[in-house]
């Protein structure tokens, strides 16, 4: 049983007992397992079955428990304990510049980040909470994982909320559950693209796109085409083209929207962005004089590619600062905003777009 006992009562400086529903802060083990029942109307197992997380407590059962505890004033201990972050792998850049953050922002009130590299939507997820659950785990943070996937296994999701284990999503939200969400505005981050190629007088611009099904790259293809009807240009529809986020993907993608002579390629990744740049020189065109090209993510090994990359960046601090603030705020057991939060992107100009060539 976690930080409360029967043998311990709190006391207000005057020495009497607070009553019920009175709001003080109370330290671990300072207050009874009867005050937080009778407040909540359940039992003393039931408050301690909340407490300790475990399985046989109804969702409203575990919420009026959870509220008892809000009004005296409890808060769980927190040092120590883990956050565990679930992300698709650490090849790519962003991923490990998002966990490093992360980490960081939550060490100084004492959580540990412990990264679960995952096959989003497998059963891997549900094996890395399973394997901590029960080990005093603080929170949960689903990074651009099952959490951004129409009609994946959610059954991580499931466990955690039936053990009562505060959770939040990065870049999409589950469509069960109202937990919150923090997300780069991926509509922004198509328009951003789209205007700076405008601007160069680029009007067949042609879109490699993530997977079908996949939250930000859905938000994407949503943000260039709503862009691109803006500015007037037709038929933008036909010039998106679907594939997984990788060079391979990227190349794949390009071949195809090279055979509908765009003169400029937004990628929906710097992988993909880097094998349209492939796609475009071994048809014997160059970047930017032929066509130009812009990534997402903004890798720090952009500077270093040839041409160095045009990309759109994530705000990884303000997400990785929004996400601890929140994260620490639940579990304190404290209401939080279940909206999405949209975080702004910004575009990074580098020698991979030019004015559109001469016809």
């Amino acid at each position: 049983m976690i930080g409360m006992t029967d043998a311990s009562v709190s006391k207000l400086p005057d020495g009497r007992t607070p009553r019920p529903g009175k709001k003080t802060r109370s330290p671990a083990g300072s207050v009874k397992l009867s005050e937080v029942a009778t407040l909540a109307g359940v039992s003393e197992a039931t408050v301690s079955r909340v407490l300790n997380r475990k399985y046989g407590v109804s969702p409203n059962t575990r919420e009026q428990v959870e509220e008892a505890l809000r009004q005296i004033g409890y808060e769980r201990p927190r040092k120590g304990e883990i956050v565990l972050v679930l992300v698709p792998g650490l090849a790519t850049p962003f991923f490990g510049e998002m966990c490093n953050a992360i980490e960081a922002d939550l060490s100084p009130h004492g959580l540990r980040a412990v990264i679960g590299p995952v096959l989003p939507g497998s059963v891997y997820e549900r094996d890395y909470v399973e394997a901590f659950v029960d080990t005093g785990i603080a929170a949960a943070i689903f990074l651009s994982s099952s959490n951004t996937l129409q009609n994946a296994d959610d059954s991580a999701r499931e466990l955690l909320e039936s053990r009562g284990v505060p959770y939040l999503c990065v870049n999409g939200g589950f469509a069960e559950g109202d937990a919150p969400v923090i997300s780069t505005d991926d509509w922004r981050a198509a328009e951003l693209a789209v205007d700076h190629l405008y601007e160069l007088g680029h009007r067949r611009i042609g879109m490699c796109a993530g997977p079908l099904g996949n939250t930000p790259a859905d938000r994407r293809v949503e943000g260039f085409l709503n862009s691109m009807d803006a500015r007037g240009i037709e038929g933008a529809e036909d010039l998106v083209v679907r594939y997984h986020y990788s060079v391979d993907g990227g190349r794949y993608a390009a071949d195809a929207l090279l055979d509908l002579d765009v003169t400029a390629i937004v990628a929906s990744s710097d992988d993909m962005a880097l094998g349209a740049i492939r796609a475009i020189t071994r048809r014997g065109l160059r970047v930017p004089e032929d066509v130009s090209v812009i990534g997402y993510n903004n890798s720090s090994i952009l500077e270093f590619t040839d041409p160095p990359l045009s990309s759109v960046a994530q705000p990884v601090e303000h997400l990785a600062q929004a996400c601890a603030r929140t994260l620490v705020t639940m579990i304190q057991n404290r209401p939080v905003r279940t909206d999405e939060m949209l975080m702004e992107p910004t575009f990074h100009a580098r020698q991979s777009t030019a004015p559109v060539r001469p016809a």
